[in-house]
């Protein structure tokens, strides 16, 4: 089984190392010193006290890995667009793209049913790019719910969670998705097959929406936002704003607001991969996380007051910054996480 990790960063390289060891022919895309070290020494995967160190082919430059049975992109959800190219050169007949991305997904209204079939969202699909370049019957729903941490140039630190739920859009239980699912469970991680993998897409995206842009705006974390009365407030009301478009969609949630809320906020002092991207002066999540939930309450004619509010504030920060912007002295090493 042929197993392109695109975007081989700490969630990326976790995963992608994971795959190897349980017998997957996997290759990295990568780049800049992270891409040299691992080409050099390895992935040197540290998790459950131990250190193993794992081969795999490195690559700036696609085109060199060939046609692959899975593409899993584990990029940020706004750099996707940009590589759409790069990502096609992997690509044959019967390859799977595994989304491994935060926040709504360009397939999201493939295969949904309803009026909106079929629909692209231009806050993370713009000019549908990713919809007729790589197709949205290739894909896989994936979510991330695991913490890892490049903490050198090629060394990665698994931090906590192996769970990774997958599904197809349509709910099949296809023979594609099955066999991920078994070579994921070969490699030590939580892949359960979801015949509503959009309920978990959004279960996850309901704390991403609020959680991170509180946190870049406020320099707060988990524990702070969610036990400080105001900020669990505005919280809430982002939430049941993003609730009340979901619940048009036919979305079902497993959990009700507060268990959401207290859930983030049992993580601890955990700061959101927002505020982490914000400090180490890169682009942060917007737009897969907060205008892609407006763009859908657009669509269906639901208002989202909150929300358009401290979208307004954090695409300010995030302007501010980019104009401000000096290299890091001594960044901390980023957690990518949910």
């Amino acid at each position: 089984m042929k197993i392109c990790v695109y975007g081989a960063g700490a969630i990326g390289a976790y995963l992608g190392a994971q795959l190897a060891l349980a017998g997957g022919d996997v290759s990295f895309v990568a780049r800049g010193p992270h891409l040299a070290a691992m080409q050099e020494k390895g992935v040197r995967l540290q998790i459950e006290g131990e250190e193993r160190v794992v081969k795999v082919r490195c690559a700036s430059d696609p085109r060199e890995l060939g046609q692959q049975d899975y593409v899993i992109v584990a990029l940020k959800a706004h750099s996707v667009p940009g590589v759409v190219g790069q990502i096609r050169t992997l690509l044959g007949p019967d390859t799977a793209i595994v989304t491994a991305v935060n926040g709504i997904p360009y397939w999201y209204f493939y295969k949904h049913g309803g009026k909106l079939e079929g629909t692209t969202l231009d806050s993370v699909d713009p000019d549908g790019t990713q919809w007729s370049a790589l197709g949205p019957e290739r894909a896989i729903g994936c979510v991330v719910y695991p913490a890892a941490e490049v903490v050198a140039p090629g060394v990665i630190r698994h931090v906590y969670g192996k769970k990774f739920p997958i599904g197809e859009p349509d709910g099949e239980r296809s023979e594609r998705v099955q066999k991920l699912h078994e070579i994921m469970s070969a490699a030590g991680l939580d892949a359960p097959i979801r015949e509503r993998i959009r309920d978990e897409i959004w279960l996850k995206l309901w704390g991403n929406l609020c959680f991170n842009p509180i946190s870049a705006l406020t320099h707060a974390t988990l524990d702070v936002i969610t036990s400080n009365p105001a900020t669990r407030a505005v919280s809430k009301a982002m939430m049941l704003e993003a609730k009340a478009i979901a619940d048009q969609f036919g979305v079902q949630f497993r959990v009700d607001v507060e268990r959401r809320i207290d859930g983030a906020g049992a993580v601890g002092a955990h700061k959101t991969s927002m505020l982490q991207d914000l400090e180490a002066n890169r682009p942060m999540e917007i737009d897969p996380l907060l205008t892609v939930v407006q763009e859908m309450g657009r669509l269906v004619g639901q208002p989202t007051p909150t929300i358009d509010t401290v979208l307004a504030l954090i695409k300010l920060r995030g302007q501010v910054a980019e104009h401000t912007a000096r290299p890091a002295e001594n960044p901390t090493p980023v957690v990518e996480t949910a």
